[in-house]
């Protein structure tokens, strides 16, 4: 009979045990698609002399995550995204904002209009349809939710460039990384056409040419002169490889590691270059 009622015993005592255990896990249950609205619809009117203007304030509902402890909406990042109508959010140039636990943001037209022109790269002075969503994301385990996609029709506008381009029209490549260089890397007045830049457009400079892997190169506005120059905005070498922003009387750029031919691409109106092998 004693082991009969100790047996009782447990098989009454361990299943309280196990309960006692799962009260104290908490677990991730569930959470509502946060709900976007603006302070605009339809169209979204944008203008360079009334630029530091609001262009549209942005607002969302909580996702009231909910856990088996209640609801807790406490470290709720959000991402606002703006991307062209019909891509889905996939496009690479998307502008993409993060927001950590507020439920609005407000935009300045020129804010709106430098991400459709140096993000988005939208033509100037031509309507273009756009969309923007918020997405919220609690920890790093659970997946975000989505909000609704609101559409808009926007018209951005040309702004000064970034950098002010070479008054000469001309864009030329010198430095150890180019096939010119002397024993120094460096020699000037640099070999043309071969080291001159293609001009595409008032802002948009071009060349196709061998790079040297590792070294070290800089626009230059005249070909023989050190009196101007286009470089990095950091120290000498210090530019991602490729591609990066740029300033006048910048730094040495420093080439990718792998010799072999490249596109550079010098863009003064965002103030960006890029490097591609070919």
């Amino acid at each position: 009979m004693k082991f009969i009622s100790r047996l009782l015993f447990f098989s009454i005592l361990l299943p309280g045990i196990g309960c006692e255990k799962d009260e104290h896990r908490i677990y991730y249950e569930e959470g509502t698609p946060p709900v976007l609205t603006a302070s605009k619809t339809s169209t979204i009117p944008l203008s360079f002399t009334t630029e530091n203007e609001e262009a549209i304030k942005l607002t969302w509902t909580n996702p009231n995550y909910k856990f088996t402890t209640g609801v807790n909406s406490q470290n709720v990042s959000y991402l606002i995204e703006i991307d062209t109508a019909g891509a889905n959010f996939t496009n690479p140039n998307r502008q993409s904002i993060a927001v950590s636990q507020d439920l609005e943001r407000t935009f300045t037209q020129a804010q709106l209009n430098d991400y459709l022109l140096n993000q988005l790269l939208l033509v100037p002075g031509i309507s273009h349809n756009i969309e923007i969503r918020v997405t919220s994301r609690i920890g790093t385990n659970t997946l975000p939710l989505l909000s609704n996609v609101l559409p808009f029709s926007v018209t951005p506008y040309s702004i000064p460039p970034k950098v002010a381009p070479p008054a000469s029209g001309k864009l030329y490549l010198v430095g150890s990384a180019t096939p010119g260089g002397d024993a120094t890397g460096w020699d000037n007045p640099v070999p043309v056409p071969t080291q001159e830049f293609i001009q595409v457009s008032p802002t948009l400079y071009e060349i196709t040419i061998p790079l040297i892997g590792d070294k070290s190169y800089l626009f230059l506005p005249v070909n023989g002169s050190w009196a101007a120059k286009y470089g990095g905005i950091g120290a000498n070498n210090t530019n991602n490889v490729n591609g990066d922003d740029f300033k006048a009387e910048g730094g040495d750029l420093k080439s990718p590691p792998v010799s072999g031919t490249y596109k550079i691409q010098v863009d003064f109106q965002r103030g960006k270059f890029t490097v591609t092998k070919l």
